[in-house]
């Protein structure tokens, strides 16, 4: 069973926004955005567009080199309105069709997973909701060596050679 990592892109990209803004960079186009996450533009704007969607990201400019920013403070843009924005379910799932009403086990097992999965995710919301993107970042630049600067002032190329 793989796992989705839709939130985890999502929250990068705008952890990388905010980056940029707090050292004056923004708007950052989607190429700027893809640098850091090492993806693809194309895919960097469709996430984007479901947080435009939701209010968290405007886009500034038409055409080529149209960037994205923050539609407001990091801090007040929290991990669940963005797992919210992305329109993400539970971490599980019921059977896909129902089980055998016969079996004792297919016959009571939906409602008892139900109310297990609904308290992990009750705990998983509240857990995302004490979390925002400026508390990620902050953690992030606590914890690690910031090489922001030479993506954030060259190209990934450049940025790669750099770092080699």
């Amino acid at each position: 069973m793989g796992s989705n990592s839709q939130l985890t892109t999502a929250v990068h990209a705008l952890c990388w926004l905010e980056l940029a803004a707090r050292r004056g960079r923004t708007p950052l186009t989607s190429a700027e955005v893809a640098s850091s996450l090492d993806n693809n533009p194309v895919q960097v704007r469709q996430s984007l567009a479901r947080l435009r969607e939701a209010g968290l990201v405007r886009v500034t400019g038409r055409g080529p080199g149209t960037g994205w920013a923050l539609t407001r403070a990091a801090d007040r843009i929290t991990v669940l309105d963005v797992h919210d924005a992305l329109g993400e379910s539970g971490p599980f799932a019921l059977h896909s069709h129902a089980p055998n009403p016969e079996c004792p086990v297919g016959a009571g097992i939906r409602p008892v997973l139900t109310e297990v999965y609904n308290g992990v995710q009750a705990a998983m919301e509240n857990q995302l909701r004490t979390w925002t993107v400026a508390d990620v970042l902050d953690e992030i630049l606590t914890d690690a060596a910031d090489p922001a600067d030479r993506l954030l002032k060259g190209s990934t190329a450049d940025a790669r050679r750099s770092a080699s």
